[in-house]
């Protein structure tokens, strides 16, 4: 990929409100595949309906060929102890994330644009690192996911102040030391107040600026940091809105808007999804609203003209075997194209199936479960990969 950072230093005067959310963490948090994919294709030209907030600005028609590009989002980086030890494993001592996450790595790296999002903070290199209930996890699994191809990562959730302001500013470091854009948790106040911008490539070599937003519904009962209440993004719409404003402001032509929220371990959407979800694709400032924490994959739906990943399950993480659900995933692929205005439409979403194998006498491994399907080595898994392949593309229900 061809990804660079903008930086755009725009002050936000913006209130640090929590809206609140049912349940935090559950017991769904302890540590316990030819390809196939949903997809929707849209009208390039069609509008989204019931924006009455903010009218779109007459634009000059474009002579040139549009703008396209494509982002791959996937589900929670939730790292148990059964993912260290087998990077341990794979490191013959050392901890190397990378085997298990090659076998997605062709999925994520093909994309424009590729955003995981790290639900634990890092610990020191050598640790100690912890599980649930307070995680502290190993930072080497930053370099990894860079190169597996992730370019961002979203870092607002539940366990963001698991170690304090000290384990967040650790975590936001090792991210910038990796070359991984971020937004969600900040370790100064300038940084809180400014947009995150990445610039990507598209195939034909031009640049699109996109803009990520990232919030949680809480902290798990923890206070945000007294001595940095600008250091986690709660849920608050005028809050979120007021962000996403300001990244088009510093440049951003497209903004995403990943948010941690629902029930742990429920593929229902809560009440309280669907108002969050409602007030925010009201706003034109927001092109894609998505989500985590759930573990379980939940539909993906468009509300008020807008599309919404309500919830993308699992990528990294060790959970409950006795529920086979919080071991899969989704890898959702959304394309853009430039409209004649200038600005962008979603033209195309489609939904790749993952799945986790379990913890075990063999290592574990991050699969795209339609890859997986048409290779030899994972022919063992047959039963399982179809298993996984029908039931996250049931939850998902793109409609048609």
């Amino acid at each position: 990929m061809r990804l660079g950072l903008v930086v755009a230093f725009v002050c936000l005067f913006l209130a640090a409100a929590l809206s609140p959310m049912p349940p935090g963490e559950r017991a769904a948090d302890r540590p316990a595949l030819v390809p196939v994919s949903g997809e929707v294709v849209e009208d390039p030209a069609e509008a989204p309906a019931n924006q009455p907030d903010e009218p779109e600005a007459d634009e000059p028609a474009t002579a040139e060929e549009p703008r396209r590009f494509d982002v791959v989002l996937t589900g929670d980086v939730l790292l148990h102890e059964g993912l260290w030890d087998t990077a341990r494993r794979d490191g013959g001592g050392r901890l190397d994330f990378r085997p298990m996450l090659a076998p997605m790595r062709r999925t994520i790296e093909r994309a424009d644009l590729a955003v995981c999002h790290l639900e634990t903070p890092l610990a020191p290199p050598q640790g100690p690192y912890s599980g649930y209930p307070r995680f502290s996890a190993p930072p080497q699994i930053a370099p990894a996911l860079k190169w597996a191809g992730y370019d961002a990562c979203t870092t607002a959730s539940n366990h963001t102040v698991d170690t304090g302001f000290e384990g967040l500013v650790r975590t936001v470091g090792v991210l910038d030391r990796t070359g991984l854009a971020h937004t969600g948790s900040y370790a100064t106040r300038r940084a809180s107040t400014t947009p995150a911008l990445v610039e990507v490539t598209t195939t034909d070599g031009r640049a699109v600026r996109v803009g990520l937003v990232s919030a949680t519904y809480g902290l798990n009962g923890l206070p945000v940091p007294s001595e940095a209440p600008w250091s986690v993004d709660l849920i608050d719409v005028p809050r979120i809105v007021a962000r996403a404003r300001a990244a088009r402001e510093a440049g951003a032509e497209v903004v995403l808007v990943a948010l941690h929220w629902g029930t742990d371990g429920y593929a229902s959407i809560t009440d309280e999804q669907r108002r969050v979800a409602d007030l925010l694709t009201r706003s034109k400032a927001i092109d894609l609203v998505y989500g985590h924490h759930a573990h379980i994959v939940q539909p993906i739906e468009k509300v008020n003209g807008r599309w919404v990943i309500f919830g993308l399950g699992n990528a990294l993480a060790q959970q409950d075997v006795a529920s086979p659900e919080l071991y899969e995933g989704v890898a959702a692929r959304v394309a853009f194209r430039e409209k004649p205005s200038g600005r962008f439409a979603i033209v195309r979403v489609g939904a790749r199936p993952t799945l986790m194998t379990t913890y075990g006498a063999r290592p574990m491994r991050y699969l795209d479960v339609g890859r997986a399907l048409v290779d030899p080595a994972w022919s063992y898994l047959q039963q399982r990969l179809l298993a996984a392949r029908s039931a996250v593309l049931a939850r998902v229900a793109l409609p048609r």
